[in-house]
């Protein structure tokens, strides 16, 4: 009985103490945030002359439209301010000389440029990054949904096309969560989360950037530092793409729309517990979203809710090496 009493005190100081050496949840953002505003200033002063491009527009009704743009600091967006409203408030997407690019990545060199908006003929590509867009905006939510004194760990992206029914987010949630079952006023609170974040409009900004930047970037999670050593080796130019949002700083899998206002219909329909994994128990946060202007009818979306709220199924990832007591799972170093 003495024995366990001394156990339970010595495991309790334990405690008490790994949780004072733990960052919270608001230095790991600032930190975040910090190495990625370095990252940006650096790489925008590798600019420091202005110097012309010329930029050839694609979309339907211009082609052949000519623009003057500065290299290193215009964006497709600037592109877009430079010809009428409809582009500015509607474009999702660029392409940039046929390959997919965020309307606010700068321009680096002469280039045909292509607006993508959901009304196009075929707007699969503008689409995709859509549904990506919506699991980025899921992760953002999860990651402060809960108090600061419980960590959260969002996992390697899950891309998904949107023929799955649902776009995921899987996430692991602080230990002390892991006997909590979401009820039904748990999702629409998280749907509440997401519906405040889209109303401000914000923008998602991207940064491409050498593998080092991205593992100083996530230095608190070694779930994030294998999935950035991972996306670097599958990656052609060995680089990856980080995207901030506010004070929310992302891995992604490509590019996102331009900004958060671009989705509308926007509700948090699961959250699935997928087991122990190499990180803790696992679950899978799901939802279904539809962008600006294109509305669906309450009965519709009821069924379309249905679905969404079953798991959806996808490849599992590469195996990665489970943490160790020296390299903590969560953000929690």
């Amino acid at each position: 009985m003495v024995t366990r009493t001394v156990c339970q005190v010595l495991q309790r100081r334990f405690s008490s103490a790994t949780a004072a050496l733990r960052a919270s949840p608001a230095d790991v953002r600032s930190q975040r945030n910090a190495v990625f505003s370095r990252e940006q200033a650096r790489q925008r002063a590798l600019y420091p002359r202005i110097e012309k491009i010329e930029v050839s527009m694609q979309c339907p009704g211009l082609e052949g439209t000519l623009l003057v743009m500065n290299r290193g600091m215009s964006t497709p967006l600037s592109c877009a301010q430079h010809l009428t409203e409809h582009y500015v408030d509607n474009s999702a997407l660029a392409l940039v000389d046929g390959e997919p690019w965020s309307l606010h990545q700068p321009l680096t060199h002469s280039c045909s440029l292509t607006l993508l908006t959901f009304k196009d003929n075929d707007p699969t590509i503008a689409n995709q990054a859509y549904w990506r867009s919506c699991s980025a905006l899921l992760g953002q939510v999860l990651e402060t949904a809960f108090k600061e004194d419980f960590t959260v760990e969002l996992l390697s992206t899950v891309d998904v096309e949107a023929t799955a029914g649902a776009f995921c987010c899987d996430v692991v949630l602080d230990p002390q969560l892991d006997s909590w079952t979401p009820s039904e006023e748990s999702l629409r609170s998280l749907t509440r989360g997401a519906q405040q974040l889209i109303h401000q409009d914000l923008a998602w900004e991207p940064l491409v950037v050498v593998p080092s930047v991205a593992l100083e970037v996530f230095s608190h999670s070694r779930c994030k530092q294998e999935e950035v050593e991972q996306k670097a080796s599958q990656s052609p130019t060995g680089t990856v793409m980080l995207h901030r949002c506010g004070d929310h700083v992302l891995l992604s899998a490509g590019p996102l729309v331009g900004r958060m206002g671009l989705c509308s219909q926007y509700d948090v329909t699961a959250l699935h517990s997928l087991g122990e994994g190499p990180w803790g128990l696992q679950r899978r946060a799901q939802g279904l979203s539809l962008p600006l202007h294109m509305e669906a009818h309450h009965t519709v979306w009821r069924k379309l809710m249905q679905r969404a709220g079953r798991l959806v199924e996808v490849p599992k990832p590469e195996e990665v090496t489970p943490p160790t007591s020296e390299q903590p799972a969560t953000n929690s170093a």
